[in-house]
Order: C-alpha cells, then sequence, then structure tokens
C-alpha cells in the first residue's frame, strides 16, 4: 500500500497557486497565505475561480500527482492526470474481462453486494439507537436489503444485478431521513435526488461523494486501471465508470458521515444556499465544515477483513484498486469488495 498523503483544498475565490522550487506558495490578494512542499501533496482540489500557473500544472503532471477542479458548488468538473502508468497488459485484462459478460457480471455483484451489505449494516446501527416507529421502519428496510442480498446470490445478468442494486437503494433513501435526528424538517432528504440536489442532506451527500470519486479516480490511475472502463456502471463518454464502481461499495461510510455531521450539528441549514428554481447547494461555510470532517474520516483507521489489518480509511480505494489489479490479472479468483464493520 502506498502511504496516505494529504490533499490541498483551496476554496477561497481569486486564489493564486504557483511553483516555488519544490514547493506550492498559495497567494490571495497578493499576500502569501500558505506554502506547503510538494512532497507532502498527493492531490490539489480547486473550488470556482483559483488560478494555478501552467508551471504548477506541469509540474503535478510529471510527478503524478492529481489537481481536480469543482465548481463553487463543489459539483467535479475536471481532472488532471499525468502520463499512463501501469503495465499495458492490466488495461488489456481489464478490457477482456469488461467484454466478457459473465466476468462483469461477477465483479459487478460482488460490488453491489457489498454495498447493500454496508447499508444494511448502517440502517440496523441506527436502528439500535432509534425509538417507536422509526425503530420499525429501519428494522424492516434493513430486512428488505438481506432480501435483496438472497436474490442477489444467484443473479448472473448484468441488468438484474443493476435492477437489484436499485431497488435496494430506493428502500434504503426511502428511510434515510429516519436516521436524521435534527431538525428532521430542514435536513431530512425526502429520497435521493441529484443533478442538482433538492433538499440539504442531498446536497451535502453529492458534495462528499464527489469528493470520493475524486478519490477513487486517482486510486484506479495509481495502480495502472482506466476508470473510464468499468463493471456494473455501463460505458459512456466522459463517465468514469470504473471509478462509480469503486465508490458503491464505500457510499455507505460517506453517508455514515454525512448523518454524523448533521445529528451533531456540524452541519446546519445556515450551511446551504437554496437558488432559484429549487437547487440546493453548500455554500463555503459548510464546504469547509465538510472537508474538514471527509479529512478527518480519512486518516480513522478501520478493519480490513479481506487483508485483516487495519488501515487508513482514506487508503482504502487504494486497497481495493490494487486488489481489483490483483483479480483482473488473475491473481485472486473472486475481487473481494469492501465490507465495513
Amino acid at each position: 500500500m502506498r502511504e496516505l498523503l494529504n490533499t490541498l483544498f483551496v476554496q477561497t475565490e481569486g486564489a493564486y497557486l504557483s511553483l516555488d522550487q519544490d514547493t506550492v506558495r498559495v497567494e490571495i490578494e497578493g499576500e502569501v497565505k500558505l506554502r506547503a512542499p510538494l512532497i507532502q501533496i498527493g492531490g490539489i482540489v480547486v473550488f470556482g475561480r483559483v488560478m494555478l500557473t501552467p508551471a504548477l500544472i506541469a509540474r503535478c503532471a510529471v510527478d503524478g500527482r492529481s489537481v481536480v477542479w469543482m465548481s463553487r458548488a463543489g459539483r467535479f468538473q475536471g481532472r488532471l492526470e499525468g502520463p499512463v502508468r501501469g503495465n499495458v497488459l492490466l488495461r488489456r485484462a481489464q478490457h477482456l474481462a469488461a467484454g466478457d459478460e459473465a466476468r462483469a457480471a461477477r465483479i459487478a455483484r460482488q460490488i453491489v453486494a457489498a454495498k447493500i451489505q454496508n447499508s444494511r449494516q448502517l440502517l440496523l446501527r441506527a436502528s439500535r439507537d432509534a425509538d417507536g416507529e422509526d425503530r420499525n421502519r429501519l428494522a424492516m428496510a434493513a430486512a428488505d436489503l438481506a432480501d435483496g442480498l438472497v436474490r442477489l446470490r444467484d443473479a448472473s445478468d448484468l441488468n438484474v444485478i443493476r435492477g437489484l442494486e436499485g431497488e435496494a437503494a430506493r428502500t434504503y433513501f426511502g428511510v434515510f431521513g429516519r436516521m436524521v435526528r435534527i431538525d428532521r424538517g430542514e435536513l431530512a432528504p425526502d429520497g435521493r435526488t441529484r443533478r442538482p440536489p433538492r433538499d440539504r442532506a442531498n446536497a451535502l451527500l453529492s458534495f462528499l461523494y464527489a469528493l470520493l470519486r475524486g478519490d477513487c479516480a486517482g486510486a484506479l490511475e495509481g495502480v495502472g486501471l482506466d476508470p473510464q472502463l468499468g463493471f456494473l456502471h455501463s460505458l459512456r463518454p466522459g463517465r468514469p465508470a470504473l471509478a462509480l464502481d469503486l465508490m458503491e461499495e464505500l457510499r455507505p461510510s460517506v453517508d455514515r458521515l454525512a448523518l454524523g455531521l448533521i445529528n451533531r450539528r456540524q452541519i446546519r441549514r445556515e450551511h446551504f444556499d437554496l437558488l432559484p428554481g429549487g437547487a440546493v447547494y453548500l455554500n463555503e461555510a459548510g464546504r469547509k465544515a465538510a472537508i474538514l470532517a471527509y479529512q478527518e474520516r480519512k486518516a480513522e483507521e478501520v478493519e480490513h477483513r479481506a487483508l485483516k489489518e487495519k488501515v487508513a480509511w482514506g487508503l482504502v480505494p487504494h486497497v481495493q484498486a490494487r486488489l481489483l489489479a490483483r483479480h483482473l490479472r488473475g491473481d485472486l479468483a473472486d475481487y473481494p469488495p469492501y465490507l465495513a464493520r
């Protein structure tokens, strides 16, 4: 496993990032606010109107350090990567597996099974802390997800697997609001909405998912896999299908983070902007709180069942990318997905 490096997030409008020998210099209105050694930075994420000099962009590309551009509202816009890394035989194995319907379905089934199981664990944990109707509804939804896992076990067709994943997601988000314990009228979601999110909880989830997607794409690139070619998500121009695949088993961990932010009042109604037309986005203060919590979560250690040891949660995408690469090379009979405890 490679060392978990820090990510530099810059969200101040008008910030100017430049290369100063082996450091990144951040200036705001002509004043130097930060000098950070490049060796300590694994990636740079900028929000809105932030400028990077060509020299800094080129250095990041050569070093294999990612640069991600997000809109001011937190939507993913683009990503810079350096030269393609990794063994060409691995990418050939990836393309062959994606073209083999039976093998693609087997990988997709592992990913969906982990997502459903991790979602179920979150519902069961929440039901133990809930009362009355909330406890009953959460427990019933967890039982429905368990039934979906049983049906998934024999599924060998990709469309059936995708259908079961969609059914599980509707069940899960149908009760997601019952895990919100604070200001439900303002912060509990009504199902899952996106492009754009229509309520505060969905705005927070979409923002955190965008951060996770960047981490997953970087992990896949780091091991030499093509983030655009997936197994569960279909091929589409500009769509990082494999990064979206890798995200699925990690989404419940991000959901738990989002719920913690809401229930501990670290994210409140004033952290959101409501735009004309019904779209809702995190404002600058909300993004700052979410980023801080996300970075802290990445540093926390979790038990990884496949490795039988603890790893930093931020390393999990990198571990999973390497396990997937080992499977595609034929070193592992099946892809072992991430199962949260």
